[in-house]
This record gives C-alpha cells, sequence and structure tokens, in this order.
C-alpha cells in the first residue's frame, strides 16, 4: 500500500458493535492514519474518552463520518440498517465508497440504493465469522454491486488487513447461501439450547452428552448464546430464503420424531439412508472428513462425567438436518466457499455419523428404542417448533424473548464454553483440507 495513500485515505465505521470494532481495531494496526469512527450520538462522549490513544478518531455521529470519509462502512444490525442509511447515506463524500457489514445484502442494497447519491460506488462485504474468532483464512464475502475497478480494488487494499479469504459474490447469491448454511445451522443449535432450559439441564452433566460430538453441540450452543440475538435474529427473519430452510429443519424434525415415537424401523432407517447418500454419497469413504477424531475432540469437553457412563443419543438435531438438506435438494459441500466456523462444525459432527456405521446404527436404535432420550428429543421437538413459529410471524420481540432467557439459563459457563469453542475452531481450521497440516496427516 503507499505509504501517502495510507496516510491521507479516511476511512469511516459507522456502528461501533463488536464487530465494528474489530475492523476498526484492525485498520489502525495494519498502518491505517485515518480512521474515523461514530456510535450512537449519546454515546460520543462516553467513547471518546474510552478510545483515547487508540489511533481512531471518534466522531459525533453518521454525518461527521460521511462528510469525510472516503471508504465507510454500515455497521449496523440488519434490522436498522435502512433507518441509518436514510438518516446519514445524503451526507456521503462525493466519490466515496460505501458499503456494510450486515448478514443479509437484499435489504442493505435496497438502502443503499435508494439513500446515497449516484457519484457513490457501493462495495459491500461479510466476514463469515464472530468477532471472537481471528479473521485469519475465514471467508470473506464481498460484493461489487456499484464501483469501478479503481474503487473496488482499493476495497480488496483496504479490507486484506484481516488477511481473509475473500469470496466474490453477488448480493442474491450470499443470500440464499447464507439461508442454506447459516439459518438452519443456528436454529439447530437455538433448539438444542432451549430443550436443555426447558428441563432444566446442563448437558455436561449428563450421560447422553459425552463424547466428541456431543462436545460441539454443548460449546457451540453455548458459543451462539453468549452472543447478541439480532446476530441470529436478522439472518432468520430478514433473509428471503431463511424461512424455508428453518421451516423444512422443523418439519425434518416433526417427521422423524413421529416415526421414532411409533417405533417404524423399517421407514424411519429409510429416510435416514436417503438423506445421507444424498448429502454425503454413497461413496464418502473417498472424501476427506472435516472433522478429527472423537479421541482429540474429547478435548474440548465441559463434562464431569466419565466417558465409561456415556449413553447412547439419538442424534435427533443432526438426522434431521440431513434429512432437511435431502427435501430441500441442498449439497452443502457445495457451499463450503462461504463456511462459517459454526457450519464448518455442525457439517462435520453430521458427517462424522454418517461416515461412521456403529455410530448411526447406535443413533438409530436409541431414537427408536431408547426411553431415556426420548424426553430430551420431545422438548427438542418442541423447541424447534417454536423457533420455526417464531421466525414464520417476523416477531422480533418474541425472537429476543426466547434467546434471552435461555441465554440467562447458561450465562454461568459462557466464559469457559466461548475459550474452549475458539481452541476446537482453531484445532479444526488447521485440519481443513488444503491445510499444512491436515496435508501432513496428523489426524
Amino acid at each position: 500500500m503507499n505509504l501517502v495513500e495510507m496516510d491521507e485515505l479516511e476511512i469511516g465505521l459507522i456502528g461501533l458493535g463488536a464487530m465494528g470494532m474489530m475492523y476498526a481495531k484492525r485498520l489502525v494496526e495494519a498502518g491505517w492514519k485515518n480512521v474515523n469512527v461514530c456510535d450512537l450520538p449519546s454515546k460520543y462522549e462516553r467513547l471518546e474518552i474510552a478510545l483515547a490513544g487508540s489511533g481512531l478518531t471518534v466522531l459525533k455521529d453518521g454525518h461527521a463520518v460521511s462528510r469525510r470519509s472516503d471508504f465507510i462502512i454500515y455497521s449496523v444490525e440488519a434490522e436498522n440498517i435502512e433507518r441509518v442509511v436514510a438518516e446519514y447515506g445524503p451526507s456521503t463524500k462525493m466519490g466515496a465508497i460505501v458499503g456494510g457489514q450486515t448478514s443479509v445484502k437484499e435489504p442493505e442494497i435496497r438502502a443503499f440504493e435508494k439513500y446515497l447519491p449516484d457519484d457513490v460506488h457501493i462495495v459491500t462485504c461479510h466476514s463469515l465469522h464472530g468477532p471472537t474468532v481471528h479473521s485469519k483464512g475465514q471467508p470473506l464475502v464481498l460484493i461489487r454491486h456499484r464501483a469501478s475497478d479503481d474503487k473496488y480494488n482499493l476495497v480488496i487494499r483496504i479490507l486484506s488487513c484481516l488477511q481473509s479469504e475473500i469470496v466474490e459474490l453477488s448480493y442474491k447469491e450470499h443470500d440464499r447461501i447464507t439461508a442454506d448454511t447459516q439459518a438452519v445451522t443456528h436454529v439447530a443449535f437455538l433448539s438444542m439450547g432451549t430443550a436443555w432450559k426447558t428441563q432444566m439441564q446442563f448437558p455436561w452433566e449428563t450421560p447422553q452428552y459425552v463424547g466428541g460430538i456431543e462436545n460441539v453441540k454443548i460449546n457451540m450452543t453455548l458459543r451462539i448464546y453468549s452472543n447478541k440475538w439480532h446476530v441470529y435474529a436478522g439472518i432468520a427473519m430478514m433473509n428471503p430464503s431463511a424461512e424455508i430452510q428453518i421451516r423444512q429443519y422443523a418439519q425434518s424434525v416433526s417427521d422423524l420424531f413421529k416415526l421414532m415415537i411409533q417405533e417404524k424401523q423399517e421407514e424411519f432407517e429409510n429416510r435416514v439412508k436417503l438423506a445421507g447418500d444424498f448429502v454425503f454419497g454413497k461413496h464418502a469413504e473417498s472424501r476427506q472428513p472435516i472433522l478429527l477424531s472423537d479421541s482429540i475432540l474429547d478435548r474440548f469437553s465441559l463434562s464431569s462425567v466419565p466417558s465409561e457412563q456415556r449413553k447412547p443419543n439419538s442424534h435427533l438435531s443432526l438426522l434431521a438436518m440431513v434429512d432437511s438438506w435431502h427435501k430441500l435438494g441442498i449439497r452443502p459441500y457445495e457451499h463450503m466457499v462461504c463456511q462459517t466456523p459454526l457450519f464448518r462444525l455442525w457439517i462435520g459432527i453430521a458427517e462424522y455419523l454418517f461416515r461412521n456405521t456403529e455410530m448411526l446404527k447406535e443413533a438409530i436404535q436409541a431414537a427408536l428404542y431408547d426411553k431415556d432420550i426420548r424426553a430430551d428429543d420431545m422438548e427438542f421437538y418442541s423447541a424447534s417448533k417454536g423457533w420455526a413459529e417464531c421466525v414464520a410471524v417476523g416477531n422480533m420481540a418474541a425472537y429476543q424473548k426466547r434467546f434471552e432467557e435461555t441465554a440467562e439459563f447458561f450465562k454461568e459457563r459462557f466464559t469457559e464454553g466461548v475459550r474452549i469453542g475458539n481452541e476446537m475452531i482453531e484445532v479444526i481450521k488447521t485440519h481443513q483440507p488444503g491445510s499444512r497440516s491436515s496435508q501432513t496427516g496428523k489426524h
């Protein structure tokens, strides 16, 4: 990067939530001299004090950021993007570049087209990870909606400080893929958390939740509930494609649960097999697995239950996920270019279950005949239905209430769960196909 350019060019961030702050700090660390930031005007004085000496220039509001910045990133919640762009967009500097960090791009693009001056370039982005995951090597979607070559290349150079893997998509492609990967993954973990909370059950104290797959379920559920509710609500409720996937997931849970309680073994086994063959292929053994061995995943346990006390689990959440992919004709491996850490772990444990013949057989038998797990499955069925209905009616307040009530139940374990989750993500990332460690066979 030209040093003069780094000294003179001004970058602005409107919104200083966790992701906005992460971007701001990385830009300063990379040597950008003029990084302008703002949040709500009511937070101005507190931010000035808190960020003194940080290298960031704190301005009063989005008007001040927009008037002087050459590249502006809106880092606000998806449900607020239109209101915020409507307020600050008309103040955008002539010839500037504008983008956003929202996880749903259609409302964002509509707002930009409606409220930004015609001379403004639009290059928007989405880092497919949360603020506690290091951006190096993670996918970063770039959407060149309206921009000259030099402006687009400038955005690439600026965001190179994140050290992410750039994926170029249209906003419609982005929303379809994130619905296929993120929306359903989130609702599965949300449903598990709600089911455990309803039973007043900490899963790490229960023999059904011992082992590598269970560690992923528990730690990733804690990870989701330790974040802000709106991160997931926006993806679920504002992405036009998301409701379809979430509704089918809840329907798959319902269909499988009905077969389980009726003990219709042949129909249940056939449905599971058809779904597994569709998603993982009849020759799944030829594909390099995403996840590591159970023995490695056992390191990431919150459980105090000895492994020898482990009981079979039906894995209804995973069987239903694979079934829903089958019913919707979604081949999740085609979306690995836009994988999030959560999605990679989720498809990884589903793949792990379906590739292990004995484990899959044990899960099917537990689903059909083990009454010890039936209460858990019933609560999971109810929770998935509840979340799907909440999304279908588009009730943000109900979503927030459901989320925060469950989060309150688990909050004492958030710090440890997130720490272990970060370690797990790093191990999986270094063993993914194509990485140096995976090529050396250190599995």
